[in-house]
């Protein structure tokens, strides 16, 4: 069965399994534009946008939360409606309207293709920083992905930092590739708290999720990243786990089935 991804930038995936289409966090704005977090100045795009996918109906987006720009800009939003389905947080669900199904971590919701196949994509949780944090900084789930289109359970983690909650998704899936927000996100207003996977969490829940390969998204082409992919590179090797890691060519299909 072909299964096959295109990381067009940040944490913006196209997942092709069979007839179904799958999106992530669209974002496909120009650079320049600041958006806000915390009431403050917080990130800009800085670097251009890739072409959005090609023709084709999207069967869903899977939206890892609607309330900051590096998941869903102008541009996402118009083609996230567009698809047949949006799955994102229950509190993204009822802001958006329209399309839009909100998951509870743990809640599944099966995605159902042209012949008649399905995924079934099952919220997973995140952190998105500290915890105490968590109230401010909102509401935010990763993606897991099963079906017979699939070679093997796929999980997208979402804007998170290390907690036990990742734990517990290795501990109820067997994932075979892990799709995962790094970038040690920071800002300003914070100093040093990060948002999203450092380079060393990254490699951590590489061991914990045993033999998947681990994909890294969510990056590049943002000022509030701290991190790229020689750091994770480097952290993947300390730890003796490079064979796990898999970088994906922008805006390139890539066969991920043996």
């Amino acid at each position: 069965m072909t299964f096959r991804a295109t990381h067009f930038g940040t944490a913006t995936v196209l997942f092709e399994a069979g007839s179904i289409r799958l999106l992530t966090d669209p974002v496909f704005d120009p650079p320049g534009r600041r958006f806000s977090v915390l009431g403050v100045a917080g990130y800009r795009r800085v670097s251009d946008p890739p072409a959005p996918p090609g023709p084709g109906a999207l069967d869903a987006v899977l939206l890892s939360h609607d309330h900051h720009g590096d998941n869903l800009d102008v541009a996402g939003r118009a083609i996230a409606r567009e698809a047949g389905v949006l799955l994102t947080t229950t509190a993204g669900a009822r802001r958006l309207g329209g399309n839009a199904k909100g998951l509870a971590p743990w809640e599944s919701f099966e995605v159902r293709g042209r012949n008649g196949r399905t995924i079934r994509v099952t919220a997973t949780p995140a952190q998105h920083g500290p915890r105490w944090l968590v109230p401010i900084a909102g509401p935010v789930v990763g993606f897991v992905l099963e079906g017979e289109e699939l070679d093997g359970a796929v999980w997208v983690s979402g804007d998170t930092v290390l907690f036990e909650g990742l734990r517990e998704v290795a501990r109820r899936f067997p994932i075979r590739t892990a799709f995962l927000h790094v970038g040690r996100a920071t800002l300003a207003a914070t100093g040093p708290l990060h948002y999203t996977l450092t380079a060393e969490e990254a490699a951590e829940v590489a061991a914990i999720f045993g033999g998947a390969c681990c994909v890294p998204i969510h990056y590049e082409g943002w000022s509030h990243f701290r991190e790229g992919k020689d750091d994770v590179t480097r952290a993947f090797q300390r730890r003796g786990l490079s064979s796990r890691l898999r970088w994906l060519p922008r805006g390139e299909a890539v066969d991920l089935a043996p």
